[in-house]
């Protein structure tokens, strides 16, 4: 994949105070051609990750009629079960429900009105019978809440803005972000895929900045990209795989197109291939509002989300 639109950025030196003249044209071009990363020098502990995979594979391993104590729907805190989201909606495709599972933690920094709270801050819960889960899971959304935010500061100085001229100064001061851990079973336990069906079907993600810790596999990550259309992202065991979201393409005037991405079914060359990504979806204040590069409306964070989350339901 020498030849992928998708750039690795190392942004040791950035998280460091360095220059990042390369750095930034590297970064502005990468997400103009695919609204994808590659990050290296990201500075999180590679155990970290690893524990929390393996501890959730404990969770995923339940037999569903324990996990369904912990049951929720789309944009909830807990388990959310097969056949519940469909990715494809958001592009208006109506697909088969994705092939996957999900646990799911989100913000616990409540604004103190009831109808916000109840939905960006729900409180998060946990499996009693995997309790080492929530150490680890809040320990690495700690780590990826930080990193988002050097991660927007950067996208901002690769776009020549930097100090009073950030335009997401004072917009993330109290921000909702979701993060996910979606295990992909294997083909012997979900069965032939249906015609259109994915482990994820074609979608952008919603929101600024997602940071994805994953497994290579057959039925891995795909990006699709203008000038290659659909090809497997390059992977890189040091690098998280970041791409920019619907918000953060409207605010930078359309420059950046959001990353879109699927992850294709289980292939019938690797039967027993059995993944499990760790994803974090960072967004803004619930009540910012985004105004566009260049001129356009202006979009409240929240209610630009929300209604995308709605689309992906199926039930």
């Amino acid at each position: 994949m020498t030849d992928s639109p998708i750039l690795t950025v190392d942004i040791s030196a950035w998280r460091a105070g360095g220059a990042a003249r390369e750095l930034c044209a590297a970064v502005d071009e990468s997400l103009q051609k695919a609204g994808f990363l590659l990050v290296t020098g990201h500075g999180i502990d590679p155990s970290l990750p690893a524990g929390l995979r393996a501890t959730a594979r404990r969770f995923f391993a339940l037999p569903d009629e324990v996990k369904e104590k912990y049951s929720v729907g789309v944009g909830g805190r807990g388990w959310i079960g097969p056949g519940k989201e469909a990715n494809g909606y958001s592009e208006g495709t109506e697909t088969p429900p994705d092939l996957k599972e999900t646990y799911n933690c989100g913000a616990q920094t409540p604004v103190g009105i009831p109808e916000v709270d109840d939905y960006w801050f729900a409180p998060d819960v946990w499996p009693d019978e995997v309790p080492e889960l929530r150490t680890l899971f809040n320990r690495w959304t700690s780590q990826m809440k930080a990193l988002s935010d050097d991660l927007l500061s950067l996208m901002a100085a690769s776009l020549g803005m930097t100090g009073e001229d950030n335009p997401f100064r004072g917009l993330a001061s109290n921000p909702t972000w979701t993060s996910n851990i979606n295990h992909y079973p294997p083909l012997h336990d979900v069965g032939e895929p249906e015609p259109g069906q994915f482990r994820i079907g074609p979608h952008t993600d919603f929101g600024t900045v997602t940071i994805l810790d994953r497994e290579p596999g057959a039925g891995g990550l795909q990006v699709y990209s203008e000038e290659g259309g659909w090809a497997d992202a390059p992977y890189d065991p040091n690098a998280l795989t970041v791409n920019i979201g619907d918000l953060l393409e409207y605010w930078s005037g359309g420059r950046w197109p959001a990353g879109r991405h699927r992850v294709l079914p289980p292939q019938p060359d690797a039967p027993a291939e059995d993944l499990v990504s760790l994803i974090f979806f960072y967004e803004l204040d619930h009540d910012a509002v985004v105004h566009p590069l260049g001129g356009g409306a202006p979009v409240v964070s929240g209610d630009f989300i929300r209604e995308r989350l709605d689309a992906i339901t199926v039930a």
